[in-house]
């Protein structure tokens, strides 16, 4: 059967876009606020309708209108998307359940809601944290789940380990999936993958030193990789006989032989390297979550560190890809 094509709603650099399109979907339109994670996916995206618009004043209309030339109607098409998390991030110890940024994920579905009206959305996958599923945010996660069920999707919410689909990385994030076939929705099982060896290591061990920031640098003069570039360790910490130690969040070190806790930096936050004398380059970053080394992400070193601290880890995202792809086929369905 024909694949939905895919819509793509707050999607950053494209890291769950990435693993759709290896799946064999069509990316047929992508938004985001951040200018620079558009221009990344214009680049990587060639073929895709890429836009850079606020979606809280875009809203479901102008998101209709941007797609009204590129789609006919009663086409199927598929929304994915993962709404800004910081309102719920277990990290931001100050998360209120009125953070105006909660009600992002309700925004994202009604705008699901309003392409049902003209396309046949056949499924939403919603990428978040493990917080949205925090008591204080009950209310608008079962107001998440309400709505699923009044726009006709069987939903399923699971929490998933990038470590599972061999991503180097301890990441955990929570997938709500929905499909408007009940019979699909039974069939979708992500398949794990087995990796002997998920370390810093294996993901980054064989690098070259970065280039270091500098206001004249030139992304073009960086070698080995546009994005191999970090910030200059100006701290004494890097100095000391065996480089920086654990300090706090500011102050994570890497270790070696172990996978990477969670990349999600906040400012000057981007893990230690290893070797203690630096901080991770951000294509070091971009290796452990996944990404391919074909992939550049565009813009200053610190869209950049942001564009790569909000992607879904592109070989999760294939997996549920594939899974959502053979759910659709016609296989007849398994009992479990």
């Amino acid at each position: 059967m024909a694949l939905p094509r895919i819509v793509s709603v707050f999607s950053g650099a494209g890291g769950l876009d990435l693993g759709f399109h290896e799946a064999g979907f069509s990316l047929v339109f992508a938004l985001d606020r951040s200018l620079a994670a558009i221009q990344t996916h214009r680049r990587n995206f060639p073929g895709t309708k890429s836009i850079a618009a606020d979606l809280t004043e875009l809203g479901p209309a102008g998101v209709l209108e941007q797609l009204e030339d590129m789609l006919n109607p009663g086409e199927a098409i598929a929304v994915i998307g993962g709404p800004p998390c910081q309102g719920f991030s277990r990290a931001n110890t100050n998360s209120r359940a009125d953070d105006p940024r909660n009600r992002l994920p309700m925004l994202y579905l009604q705008i699901v809601e309003s392409l049902q009206e003209k396309y046949q959305v056949d499924f939403v996958l919603f990428e978040n944290v493990l917080g949205i599923r925090d008591a204080k945010h009950a209310e608008v996660f079962s107001g998440i789940l309400a709505k699923f069920k009044k726009m006709g999707f069987t939903a399923d919410v699971k929490e998933y380990s990038a470590l599972d689909y061999g991503v180097p990385q301890a990441r955990r994030r929570v997938i709500i999936s929905g499909f408007r076939d009940r019979t699909v929705a039974k069939r979708f099982a992500p398949v794990k993958v087995d990796s002997t060896d998920l370390s810093v290591r294996s993901a980054i061990g064989t690098l070259p030193e970065p280039t270091f920031f500098s206001r004249e640098l030139d992304a073009s003069e960086i070698p080995h990789h546009t994005n191999h570039w970090t910030m200059r360790p100006v701290s004494k910490k890097f100095s000391q006989p065996n480089g920086a130690e654990q300090s706090g969040r500011s102050f994570r070190r890497l270790d070696w032989d172990k996978p990477s806790p969670t990349v999600a930096y906040g400012h000057r936050e981007i893990h230690v390297h290893p070797n203690g004398r630096r901080r991770l380059s951000v294509y070091e970053a971009m290796l452990l979550q996944g990404f391919p080394p074909e992939f550049v992400l565009e813009g200053t070193l610190s869209a950049q560190v942001e564009q790569v601290s909000n992607a879904v880890p592109p070989p999760l995202a294939e997996s549920l890809a594939t899974a959502i792809r053979d759910a659709m086929s016609e296989s007849p369905v398994v009992e479990q």
